[in-house]
């Protein structure tokens, strides 16, 4: 049992710090999952940037991590995952 502790991988490694700074820590780690940690790191800069630089930042999200041949192409994503938005 887990004594009704939540062991979930989003409680785990996303919402707890030292679980999630661990976890980036073994991506970085690890040459075949870097990407991964990268992206992931990208992401929750981008939550965080300004409306205005949005635009700019998802294209060289884009470019950087869903194109293959990207600087850290992240090949593991699905096709739906790295599609460009729709509208």
């Amino acid at each position: 049992q887990d004594g009704g502790r939540d062991a979930s991988f989003r409680w785990q490694c996303v919402e707890q710090p030292i679980g999630k700074l661990l976890f980036r820590r073994f991506l970085e780690g690890q040459p075949g999952l870097a990407a991964a940690g990268a992206l992931w790191a990208e992401l929750e800069a981008f939550d965080h940037c300004e409306e205005a630089d949005r635009a700019e930042a998802a294209n060289k999200l884009r470019g950087r991590f869903f194109t293959p041949g990207g600087a850290e192409h992240c090949g593991f994503l699905s096709a739906a995952a790295t599609a460009p938005p729709a509208g």
